[in-house]
């Protein structure tokens, strides 16, 4: 067994929220970071709207309300 197939035994039912949100969580991060904290900055490079990503980094837990 590979790590691709227990990704799908682990996460059974999950697992396409689970690779979404890991990969997401670390491109957010990111952009965040290379941004300087600057969300419309971050926002306009990864082409969503500053809402859009102010909604995700609080829901990953990248920044605090």
């Amino acid at each position: 067994m590979d790590i691709d197939e227990l990704i799908f035994i682990e996460h059974n039912g999950e697992a396409y929220r689970y690779i979404v949100e890991s990969i997401e969580r670390t491109l957010l991060a990111k952009a965040f970071t290379y941004t300087h904290g600057n969300q419309l900055e971050a926002a306009r490079i990864l082409g969503i709207n500053r809402n859009t990503l102010r909604t995700k980094l609080k829901k990953l837990g990248i920044i605090r309300s």
